[in-house]
């Protein structure tokens, strides 16, 4: 065995040691020393503990965060310097679910030390009722941050996207006037036209810019569940939502609900304000949101209405359906998300997703990369069936 093969075992035995937790007795017979020891520490504060007691497993040295705010900060400020950002947003959410820290995030202190990220965020907007007013600023700073690095993610893709969707559906053929001829796609359009032995092209076909007669081409309703499970939807479906309330061709509202409907369009211009008057939890009744987006509805044919829920309906389902559908007959693009998020194939009610789509209203998951494309698919009209079984696909991988 070369040298640097022995290297790549040690590194592997390394990793494996602390993996596993424990001591060279755990067969991996490595030793630990300088900042392993205390990547090691950390890991064992958070997964040697049993499941949800908070004790030690059996032959295991002490294990937990402990109860005070200042331990657990410490703790994450140990995590952010050992393991990179990915990782520790992935040991936070643990800590929360496994070791029930979600009353440490009252503390300004935890909230100053934490790595935000979507999840944080979700289980802010939980505790968003109960914040004392010294974590709230905190909260807001959180919450802040993670909205913007997700503005700079998604806002010039969903403007591109959503924009050029808009041009093409202003398209008209036969324009009337030369000025409103778009020359270059009837060059395209009409390339198997020309003529070589008189070097030019006949066009069969003119492609033209539409007359804007107005400036708001699409109104666009988004309608988003609060119940718990659908938090991550709810943060990325309000940054979309300020991003297309942006563009003066769209006419935007936003819309929340459970059993209640709670319509924050006016504070779409700040999506931490939309964050902060949600309240993830409680019952849900589609039917109750989708009368109340029936009634903003004043140009079917140019209405696009997303309902962003997992369709476990609390309210009237035989009313929810009669309503989608006398929605759709009357020219609403109605577009079902059982999840906006990265978290893969969500939970929701399989029969109500089925019945959907016997009216051609497929219900599917949406990552947030994708939400653009799939706005622009249905400014366009297009068919979402294949959209529906892509999605479906993705998440299932």
């Amino acid at each position: 065995m070369s040298e640097g093969d022995g290297g790549g075992d040690r590194e592997r035995l390394r990793r494996w040691r602390l993996v596993l937790g424990g001591d060279r007795a755990d067969g991996t017979g490595v030793s630990l020393s300088g900042d392993d020891v205390r990547m090691d520490g950390a890991l064992e504060r958070l997964y040697g503990a049993g499941e949800g007691e908070g004790r030690p497993r059996p032959g295991r040295r002490g294990a937990g965060l402990g109860d005070s705010a200042p331990s657990v900060a410490r703790w994450l400020g140990d995590i952010r310097s050992y393991f990179p950002s990915s990782v520790v947003q992935i040991m936070q959410k643990d800590a929360i679910e496994r070791l029930d820290l979600t009353r440490l995030l009252l503390e300004p202190e935890m909230l100053d030390a934490v790595e935000p990220d979507v999840h944080l965020v979700g289980t802010l907007m939980s505790l968003n009722r109960v914040l004392p007013d010294r974590a709230r600023e905190s909260a807001r700073a959180v919450v802040r941050k993670v909205v913007q690095d997700l503005e700079r993610r998604l806002a010039n893709k969903t403007r591109s996207a959503v924009g050029g969707a808009l041009d093409r559906s202003a398209r008209v053929l036969r324009p009337r006037r030369l000025a409103d001829v778009d020359w270059e796609r009837t060059i395209r359009a009409n390339l198997r036209h020309y003529l070589p032995e008189h070097g030019t092209l006949v066009p069969e076909r003119l492609i033209g810019y539409g007359r804007r007669r107005q400036a708001v081409k699409r109104d666009v309703i988004l309608a988003i569940d609060q119940s718990g499970s659908m938090a991550a939807s709810l943060v990325y479906a309000s940054v979309f939502g300020a991003v297309l309330a942006s563009m003066r061709s769209l006419r935007t509202s936003l819309v929340v609900f459970d059993t209640n409907v709670v319509d924050l369009t006016d504070q779409l211009h700040d999506p931490v304000e939309v964050l902060f008057g949600t309240q993830l939890g409680g019952g849900t009744d589609i039917n109750r949101a989708v009368a109340y987006c029936q009634g903003l509805v004043t140009r079917p044919n140019d209405t696009i209405l997303v309902l962003i829920s997992d369709l476990y309906e609390g309210g009237i389902r035989d009313e929810l359906l009669r309503r989608v559908a006398a929605l759709t007959a009357a020219g609403v693009q109605v577009v079902v998300l059982l999840a906006l998020s990265d978290e893969g194939a969500p939970a929701y009610d399989h029969t109500n997703a089925a019945a959907l789509a016997a009216m051609d209203v497929p219900a599917f998951a949406c990552t947030p990369d994708a939400f653009p494309e799939l706005m622009a698919a249905a400014i366009e009209r297009r068919d979402l069936r294949e959209w529906s079984e892509r999605q479906t696909a993705a998440s299932a991988g």
